[in-house]
């Protein structure tokens, strides 16, 4: 019944995260280690039942505590700008767990995955759909994610999944020499955008990448 449900029926089947991926090469994702992470894992594992049937569409969804899971293409791209020019990452920096699709896939292209979470539920979640996919690598924390999570630090690379109106100088403290931060900037109701942030020996690389719609970057946790 388990292999039932993570293989997934009508429009949670294999046959519709086919079409996914078609429409993710179409909007221009080339990196074969996603598509191929993407089109084995089930989203639809990842949100209420009740949406599940919409799983694959490219929009992004409530996942309830006013969070969302990204639209397909968001995670799709921001894991292939992480990945960009490499062979291999080894420790990733997760800011935002939500529900942990991106987690899921972080978790099956790079070495190890150190989550952080503020709303304590969400994370208990993605704990679990994590575990169904039986996913050794990666370690959840319940934190503000302004904070980081130095313990681990310094991380090859940080996805953040929620938008700051400047990037959290722990963050940028945490980024190894070399590593790389995919971020979006900007106020929720204002325009936000797409960064990538290299570390080099004496300064923080900057590139502005697209426009983007993400939920705020909070602090505290709940």
């Amino acid at each position: 019944m388990m292999q039932r449900h993570l293989q997934g029926i009508g429009m949670t089947s294999q046959r519709t995260r086919d079409r996914m991926i078609k429409r993710l090469i179409e909007q221009g994702i080339t990196d074969e280690r996603v598509l191929n992470v993407m089109r084995t894992t089930p989203r639809h594992i990842f949100m209420d039942e009740a949406l599940a049937s919409r799983a694959y569409e490219d929009t992004a969804l409530p996942i309830g505590y006013n969070q969302t899971i990204s639209q397909p293409y968001i995670v799709a791209k921001m894991t292939e700008l992480l990945l960009e020019n490499r062979e291999s990452l080894g420790n990733v920096l997760e800011i935002g767990t939500g529900c942990g699709y991106q987690t899921a896939i972080l978790a099956q292209v790079v070495g190890d995955v150190y989550s952080v979470e503020r709303i304590l539920p969400l994370q208990k979640k993605a704990k679990t759909h994590t575990e169904l996919l039986k996913l050794k690598n990666i370690r959840y924390t319940h934190s503000d994610g302004g904070w980081g999570w130095a313990d681990y630090a310094p991380y090859e690379g940080i996805l953040v999944a929620a938008a700051p109106n400047e990037v959290p100088e722990a963050l940028l403290e945490q980024l190894a020499i070399g590593g790389v931060m995919i971020i979006p900037v900007g106020e929720q109701d204002g325009d936000q955008i797409l960064q990538r942030i290299t570390r080099t020996e004496s300064h923080f690389q900057i590139e502005e990448l697209e426009p983007v719609i993400f939920v705020p970057f909070l602090a505290g946790k709940e």
